[in-house]
């Protein structure tokens, strides 16, 4: 085989593989379009999961960082948001093109502060399995939302 021949033969591979990755998500973009249906208001799945998320919660004033320990659970929800943190405050960051927010990709960030995630850090993502570059991420402002506590009812 020549040298040209086995070049060609890889990029081939390699095309192949890029299209059989992408499948899987086009195919989520339109049953994620057909669920919604033209002037529908059938939530995906995603919303649904948000909204169960948030249940209890009113949201804050929108910010363009938070305080980001390491330790800090992140939640990815397909399609929809990234959720960071856990009991009484959690931040919502839906990101400019929430339907590309995928949970079988790895966020990948770098930090302008070691404490701190923003809004103007660079985020990208990776194939879980593969390690693959998947696309480039750009964050919104995030929002708190915060456990609203039950008022007593008891009078006197």
């Amino acid at each position: 085989m020549t040298r040209v021949s086995v070049f060609t033969r890889a990029l081939a591979g390699a095309a192949a593989l890029a299209l059989t990755s992408a499948l899987p998500a086009i195919a989520q973009e339109q049953g994620d379009v057909e669920a919604k249906g033209e002037g529908s208001t059938t939530k995906t799945k995603g919303e649904e999961r948000l909204a169960k998320l948030l249940e209890g919660r009113v949201p804050g004033q929108p910010m363009s960082c938070i305080r980001s320990p390491p330790r800090d659970r992140m939640q990815i929800i397909d399609g929809t948001a990234y959720v960071y943190g856990s009991g009484s405050t959690i931040y919502v960051q839906r990101t400019q093109e929430p339907e590309r927010i995928d949970e079988s990709d790895t966020l990948v960030t770098n930090r302008f502060s070691a404490s701190q995630l923003c809004r103007l850090d660079m985020m990208t993502t990776i194939d879980r399995f593969t390690g693959i570059f998947t696309g480039a991420v750009f964050f919104d402002d995030f929002v708190p939302y915060v456990r609203v506590k039950a008022q007593a009812t008891a009078e006197g």
